[in-house]
């Protein structure tokens, strides 16, 4: 650390990040210290419940998600940044409704967050750096053993909502979040308190019964968790319950209340792109490999490849109408090469009584 940033006023800096966090795109920027050992019991006790699935990397890192210092050495202060990601796009529950067309997570519909937020954290690093000369630091865009909301919440940016997303009462929830970690005693802002109050709505309406009680999620049974981080067969059980969300599922969050509040983004990388907001389960469907990585590029949804997607595929059909356009979308996979998609799609058929 230079002598320059010994010196210097952190009260005035940290006021100077947040400003700096707006300049850049962000709508809010709080910071948290690194004492998360409330986070880490928790942390424990659903790793321990076998509720994470076969995320094995949550198991893997343990605890090192709620010890800052161990990830990244000399951290002593972590900045967070919120950003808000709501495209303008065809209203959810009216496409959720609709069973021939396919539901795509709101968050997925544009270009791949990750790059987007890890790019304006740098710049925000880097005009810190400009500002002080060189610190400690490194950024974090849901990329490594982070408790990315137990930070953001700790930061002052929302609480933990029963559905264990971070809430803002002027945002809702529909925004994501990434951090820098740094070796600057910045001051610590106050944890906002909880607004949940006996609402439960988000519970209630969770299509698989994933959140199990309030602030704790079943990973294994949420649709999010099935159709991108689940690498083999969706159990069939659950098949039915997932309907046409064919990646990720909104429905806690559009259940929420608070949400009313959730504003529109205006980062051209969170428009829809390629009609993903309202398209047919069975177009989408007739897609070929070329043609995914094509028009998936640069989205988060490329990540889990043309094999899962066409298995996701499959079960929103297996749970659409039984028109002649799903049943013939489904019947020229009927022998598709992988054998993953071709179970999903047997069933599928069965459900048509094909």
């Amino acid at each position: 650390m230079s002598d320059a940033v010994r010196d210097r006023d952190y009260a005035s800096l940290a006021r100077a990040i947040k400003s700096w966090g707006r300049e850049l795109g962000f709508q809010a920027v709080g910071i948290a210290g690194t004492d998360l050992g409330l986070a880490e019991g928790r942390l424990t006790e659903w790793l321990a419940a076998g509720f994470h699935g076969e995320m094995d990397y949550m198991a893997r890192h343990g605890s090192r998600r709620a010890r800052p210092a161990e990830l990244h050495p000399g951290t002593l202060s972590v900045i967070s940044a919120r950003m808000n990601y709501r495209p303008s796009a065809a209203d959810a529950w009216s496409v959720i409704g609709a069973p021939d067309k396919a539901y795509i997570a709101r968050y997925a519909t544009g270009r791949d967050y990750h790059k987007v937020l890890r790019r304006r954290l740098e710049q925000l690093a880097q005009r810190i750096e400009t500002e002080i000369g060189a610190f400690g630091h490194r950024v974090f865009t849901d990329s490594a053993p982070v408790m990315e909301v137990e930070l953001a919440a700790r930061s002052g940016l929302g609480w933990r909502g029963k559905h264990t997303l971070l809430l803002a009462r002027d945002a809702g929830s529909y925004f994501f979040l990434g951090e820098i970690y740094t070796d600057l005693p910045l001051p610590v802002d106050a944890s906002a308190s909880d607004h949940c109050g006996s609402c439960s709505k988000c519970l209630e309406l969770c299509p698989t019964g994933a959140i199990v009680a309030p602030y704790k999620l079943d990973a294994r049974r949420c649709i999010s968790y099935l159709t991108i981080e689940l690498k083999g067969a969706i159990p069939p059980e659950l098949r039915p319950l997932i309907g046409n969300r064919v990646y990720g599922c909104d429905d806690c969050q559009l259940a929420c209340p608070w949400n009313r509040h959730a504003q529109v983004s205006e980062e051209p990388d969170f428009a829809v792109r390629h009609g993903l907001d309202d398209a047919l389960l069975a177009e989408l469907f007739s897609w070929d490999e070329s043609r995914f990585h094509e028009r998936m590029s640069g989205s988060a949804i490329h990540r889990i490849g043309f094999e899962r997607w066409s298995r996701n595929l499959a079960v929103g059909l297996g749970n659409a109408t039984g028109g002649e356009a799903v049943i013939k979308a489904l019947r020229s996979r009927a022998d598709d090469v992988s054998s993953l998609v071709r179970e999903h799609v047997a069933w599928a058929l069965q459900r048509h009584g094909i």
